[in-house]
Parts: C-alpha cells; structure tokens; sequence
C-alpha cells in the first residue's frame, strides 16, 4: 500500500514568473536548512534530454539525523538517515524522487507536479487511472492563512497576509485574496498541483511514518510558498542565466557551510 495525496498551492504570480521563484528560493531554503553536520549536498545539477523530455537534472543528499522524530532516531540503523533526492525539472512538469539506500525498494517519496495558469480547479490533472484517482485526498493549502501553519513556523517577515511587494505592488494577501484574483483573471496567477505519493514499508510503523511524511510534505510546501511569495522582490526579473549561476555559487557554499560546521561539532566533542 502507498499514500497518495494532491495538494493545490494558489499563487499570485504567473507560470513564468514561478520558474525563476521557484529556483531562487529552493536555493536559498538550500543555505538556510544547511548545518551542525546536517544539511544539503548538491551532487549534479546538469541539463538533460530523455525520451523527448529536457529539462535539469539535480542529484541532492540529505542528512537528517536531527530533523526526524526521536522515535524514529531511535530504531533507525546508524547512517540510515540519509536521503537521496534525484529530481527532473522538465518545467511546467517536474518530477521528484527521495529514496534511502539502507531501504532500498521498501522506502521511497516522489513529488509530481504540474503548474497550470488556472485557479486550482482541474481534477486528474496527473491522468491517474480513475480508480487510483478516487482514494486520492486534494488538499489545497492557502499561503495566507496563518493557521495552516505550526507556530514555531510562524516569520512575520515571511507572512502574505503582512507583506506588500515594492516591484510588483502585489500584496498583502487578504482573508478573500483567493476569490479577488479569481474576479480578476487579468492579475498574473497560478496552481501548482502536487501529487506526492509515499511508499514505507516497516512492519509496525507503515502507516505511522507515511502519515507523518505526508503531513511534514504539507508544512513544506505551505512554508516554501510563504517564503517564495515574500521574496519575490528578490528574485522577480531575474533570468535563468542569473539562476544556473546563483545555484553554482549556492553548490559551492553548501559545501563549505557543512564542512565548517563539522568540524566545529567535532571540535566541541574533543574539548
């Protein structure tokens, strides 16, 4: 058994726009999540063509071991807490897949999505087979409700509700900024569509840890959308030529933020 749930992020910004957003501030989350021995390391970031599909390949391992739930530190084998992330951004469709090697097949997530110049409203848009599709949970997420958020989660600079765009002038986002765009189809919009499906497969905890992955999938894509709508004064007017060359500076940094911070920790532990 897997579980399978959609979840449907509104934004105030074009598909094009949310190209260059989406990258800027993945990079961004990249340096900020990145530390104390755990973090992000950026293997391959490269152009590829397969089966009439182009795009960007990335190749990202994470470590995890202070960013799982204790219940899950403790049973799990010594350096099964780390991640692999192969993903194919074959824009407007990109596809993501985290495996674990200590797992092998009886473990993995993958993250469909598809961007659509719409207002969330297309059923199926993956093109699952009817009945696969009618177990599927839709779950749109709304980045201006601050209750769909955890408190310790809660930046009141990366807020949609507080923040007004200086470039754009778009902002902030209030309790019916969903039905205004909609009366408004000339405003720049968007849906992102997100068909995460999990598979864990552990005698006794199956169920526990796919909820749990899928509930943790949620509380990232409500913080990232936040986020990328509060930078987008960051990032808005950039081209991917910036991008490719921020995302380089940003592979190199990775390295350089984990390699400092373990030896720190190891320096703390001889003292």
């Amino acid at each position: 058994m897997v579980l399978i749930k959609e979840y449907r992020i509104l934004l105030p910004c074009s598909v094009e726009e949310y190209q260059v957003g989406q990258l800027y501030s993945v990079a961004e989350a990249s340096k900020n999540n990145t530390g104390g021995g755990d973090g992000i390391e950026v293997l391959t970031n490269e152009p590829y063509e397969k089966d009439g599909e182009r795009g960007q390949y990335t190749h990202k391992i994470y470590y995890l071991e202070n960013k799982v739930p204790q219940f899950i530190r403790l049973i799990a084998p010594e350096g099964s807490l780390v991640v692999h992330e192969k993903a194919w951004n074959a824009y407007p469709y990109c596809r993501t897949v985290v495996t674990n090697e200590y797992m092998k097949d009886d473990f993995f997530v993958k993250i469909e999505t598809w961007h659509k110049p719409d207002f969330g409203e297309q059923e199926n848009v993956h093109g699952l087979d009817p009945e696969d599709w009618k177990d599927v949970e839709v779950l749109p997420i709304d980045i201006a409700d601050r209750s769909q958020i955890y408190g310790n989660d809660y930046k009141p600079d990366e807020d949609p509700a507080i923040f007004k765009s200086v470039k754009t002038g778009r902002g902030p986002l209030g309790p019916t900024w969903k039905k205004d765009l909609a009366d408004n189809p000339d405003c720049p919009h968007m849906c992102a569509y997100k068909l995460v499906t999990v598979n864990f497969h552990w005698w006794g905890l199956q169920g526990r840890v796919e909820k749990f992955i899928q509930k943790q999938e949620r509380r990232l894509f409500t913080n990232f959308h936040r986020q990328l709508f509060c930078w987008i004064d960051k990032w808005v007017g950039l081209t991917m030529d910036d991008i490719r060359r921020m995302e380089e500076d940003t592979q190199k940094e990775l390295l350089q933020i984990r390699q400092e911070r373990t030896l720190r920790g190891m320096s703390a532990k001889d003292e």
